[in-house]
């Protein structure tokens, strides 16, 4: 619904339910990929996608995704942890308190290129880096350049499909997977994308959908942040 994935839902919960970091990570971003597949062609069907400043950002994350991947092992999870966590709180206020006023002037297809393929660098290697696939970097951006919440939800699905199939890519020579349980939580996480944006589309408007990104954004970073305290 929020354009976001699921990964960082997806890689606590696994973990607290028995799996290891190195299985639920990949197979989460794996899920991010399904589940944001069908929303995102939905979301193109509907015109929701900004190509302009998306492609760009595509291409950026999609590049960095596999080498933060690759990084992960080699950095402490608690600092890692402790940036997010920081970074959640902030993405999260803007969304519930910033509202973008209206460009007088369109926004240059060179600022758009540069401005989406810098977030989109960074966004893949922390996404990649973190196994979240990238959406909570990308979406406040999107949020910040103007766009209206809808459009920045559906671009950042776009994005996500394939900065988290990128960094899946990268994770999955770290570790293996499980097939039965890919394709049992599969299907529950495309079931549950179609249901997502059919909301997103018809029953949510754009304020209601920024309340509830904040909020989601909010409480995963309180949980993050409860685990970095209690960490030894």
């Amino acid at each position: 619904m929020a354009g976001l994935g699921a990964a960082f839902i997806f890689v606590p919960l696994f973990y607290y339910r028995g799996v290891s970091l190195s299985e639920a990570t990949p197979a989460a971003l794996l899920l991010n990929t399904i589940s944001l597949l069908f929303a995102a062609i939905s979301y193109w069907r509907a015109k929701l996608i900004n190509w302009a400043v998306g492609l760009p950002m595509l291409v950026a994350a999609v590049a960095f995704s596999p080498l933060g991947a690759v990084m992960t092992p080699y950095v402490p999870k608690r600092i890692l942890l402790g940036l997010f966590t920081a970074f959640l709180f902030f993405a999260g206020a803007m969304m519930l308190f910033y509202t973008p006023k209206p460009k007088k002037e369109k926004t240059s297809r060179t600022k758009e290129v540069l401005v989406g393929a810098g977030v989109g660098a960074i966004a893949g290697f922390l996404g990649g880096l973190l196994g979240v696939g990238g959406g909570n970097f990308i979406l406040p951006a999107l949020a910040w350049l103007g766009l209206d919440p809808k459009i920045a939800a559906a671009t950042t699905a776009l994005i996500v499909v394939f900065s988290s199939f990128s960094g899946f890519l990268g994770h999955a020579t770290l570790g293996g997977l499980d097939v039965t349980f890919i394709v049992v939580t599969g299907i529950a996480a495309a079931l549950g994308s179609v249901v997502g944006a059919y909301l997103m589309k018809r029953k949510l408007s754009s304020a209601q959908l920024k309340r509830v990104i904040g909020v989601l954004l909010w409480l995963i970073a309180l949980k993050i942040a409860w685990d970095v305290i209690m960490m030894h």
